[in-house]
């Protein structure tokens, strides 16, 4: 657990209202219960409401991330999330973290938005059934699987994927944790 002090938080973004809540809790609750920090952000700051009566508060709004910061980002699912699909915030930080080779997760209809970033291209990936045709447009491999990586990204299915979508994440992170002390060791 020594490791995990030095790590940067994990940036989760949700909808300001209707992100999918077990999305929301169970993955944050994986990921602090493998001992990361999270940070929520948000369109702005404040409360915001899942679909089903769950709140939290945005810590942060999307345009002030410095993706530097973090060491990946989950973009939660459910209706509210499409708000995302096309804002140029959500998709420089997606493209940075992923330049930077962090983690860039996304669970239930939010692969969308990783795919209309660009990051999807002839990348296996799996999203919630209705967009399926979304990411293959953008170019992705749909996996069909509950939880699906490759490389640095994950996607996950929906709410029932949303335990395993954060292991996923935690282990993830953990892994690239790990190459960069060899790495850094190695200079």
């Amino acid at each position: 657990m020594c490791k995990l002090k030095h790590m940067k938080p994990i940036l989760i973004i949700v909808a300001p209202k209707d992100f999918r809540d077990e999305e929301f809790f169970e993955t944050k609750e994986e990921l602090e219960d493998a001992g990361h920090k999270t940070i929520t952000a948000s369109i702005s700051k404040g409360i915001c409401y899942g679909s089903k009566g769950g709140k939290t508060i945005a810590e942060m709004a999307i345009e002030e991330i410095d993706t530097e910061e973090y060491d990946g980002v989950v973009f939660i699912g459910g209706p509210g999330s499409e708000i995302f699909f096309n804002n140029a915030n959500a998709h420089r930080i997606a493209k940075e973290m992923d330049a930077d080779e962090k983690i860039v997760a996304a669970i239930c209809i939010a692969p969308v938005i990783i795919a209309k970033s660009g990051l999807l291209k002839n990348t296996k990936a799996t999203v919630y059934s209705t967009e399926i045709d979304s990411i293959k447009r953008y170019g992705a491999i749909y996996s069909g699987l509950a939880v699906s990586q490759d490389g640095n990204i994950i996607t996950a299915n929906g709410p029932k994927s949303a335990r395993a979508f954060g292991q996923f994440i935690a282990k993830a992170i953990a892994e690239n944790s790990h190459k960069s002390v060899l790495n850094n060791r190695l200079k």
